[in-house]
């Protein structure tokens, strides 16, 4: 007969052989949750680990398990089957034959192992008498048409909104009129029903109540849940500077809360208008101003219009088309900075008719005086 393989359970769980039963349960919970393997998805030796944990916990939690293997050096549940004293059917959470596939987040459908790990660690608890059933709402986002003026000097907007509210007749709270939510006589209004695996037990929602801890009737206009669908007005701030794309919280005016639950917030996504003249980029303003051909070349004081009124721009003598000037501070505020941004005019140089041949002479004559062709140079390269 081939001799058994001693193991040394209390070494597995690092107490002394006369450790009392607290100390060995604070030893377990403290190495299942460092070695359990949602906290080590993957990690073969932590799971390896975890089950020599849970064995030596098996048997030394068990005082009659404990006393067997403290007397012949070695435990398995034949020998204290059959031993003089021993239970009819080997208790505890073994984890021969085990296959961590039962268990959600590895690929099974078995048992809610997070629940059974929240209830040896005491997560999870309710306060008894109180619903936890509460949920918040969930946050909106709607495209809102700002005007290219509003964006950049600000408003305020009134404007309907599709989302969930409170339910008036419960007054949100999900429960029919005149019949409040009772405490769950099941469950004490814990919520918490106790199920055991073994010699573990650990806790799962109380069926009675789904694990809300009270009982209630469900309000018919919103079927319990104290919320229902329907459109409302929204006063909303367009804040001066708002940008395309910029995005716009009003807190609480999202979808009501699930029975009292908070309300979750609305936003809003600005799409900002054109302008027939301006264009802007960021906080800065570009427009293109026309000049006559003898502005451009004698050179000209003119004015021009900006989103702030007008402002008056010195052009110099020979100054060509599509030349850009800059209008320091005449373009959007900043709302973090409070600085205002530039404005960027483009120059174009219109040429009109002319309709008498007394200024066509006039023409000829500054031709004839000056014979230079601009074309010379991409000419030369060409």
């Amino acid at each position: 007969m081939a001799a058994r393989r001693s193991k040394d359970y209390y070494g597995t769980l690092g107490v002394a052989r006369d450790a009392k039963p607290d100390a060995i349960r604070k030893a377990y919970r403290h190495l299942a949750r460092r070695l359990h393997p949602d906290v080590n998805p993957g990690d073969r030796a932590a799971e390896d680990r975890f089950k020599e944990v849970q064995e030596a916990y098996d048997v030394l939690s068990d005082s009659k398990k404990r006393q067997f293997y403290d007397r012949h050096g070695f435990y398995s549940d034949q020998a204290y089957t059959g031993a003089p004293g021993g239970g009819g059917r080997p208790g505890g959470f073994g984890f021969d034959g085990f296959d961590f596939n039962d268990f959600p987040g590895q690929g099974g459908a078995g048992p809610d192992f997070g629940s059974l790990f929240d209830s040896v660690f005491g997560g999870g608890r309710r306060r008894k008498g109180k619903s936890t059933d509460q949920r918040p709402g969930e946050d909106l986002e709607y495209t809102l048409d700002v005007g290219f003026d509003d964006a950049i000097r600000g408003t305020t907007v009134r404007l309907n909104v599709e989302r969930q509210h409170r339910c008036s007749p419960c007054g949100g709270s999900g429960s029919a009129p005149g019949s409040p939510p009772r405490q769950c006589t099941q469950c004490g209004g814990s919520g918490q029903s106790q199920a055991a695996m073994g010699n573990m037990r650990f806790s799962v929602p109380c069926p009675a109540c789904g694990g809300e801890g009270m009982n209630r009737t469900a309000c018919r206009s919103c079927g319990g849940e104290g919320r229902a669908s329907g459109s409302g007005s929204v006063e909303a701030r367009i804040p001066p500077g708002t940008g395309e794309n910029s995005r716009l919280r009003i807190p609480g005016k999202g979808n009501a809360g699930v029975r009292g639950g908070q309300p979750g917030d609305l936003y809003l996504v600005a799409r900002v208008g054109t302008h027939p003249f301006f264009e802007r980029k960021g906080f800065d303003i570009y427009i293109q101003v026309p000049i006559t051909p003898a502005e451009a070349i004698l050179g000209a004081k003119i004015e021009v219009p900006t989103i702030n009124g007008a402002a008056f721009l010195r052009i110099p003598p020979a100054t060509n088309s599509g030349k850009t000037f800059r209008v320091r501070e005449r373009g959007v505020e900043n709302p973090r900075t409070g600085k205002r941004g530039d404005q960027f005019v483009r120059i174009s140089i219109v040429v009109p008719e002319i309709p008498d041949e007394t200024t066509k002479d006039l023409m000829r004559r500054y031709a004839e005086r000056n014979p230079e062709n601009p074309r010379d140079a991409i000419l030369e390269a060409s």
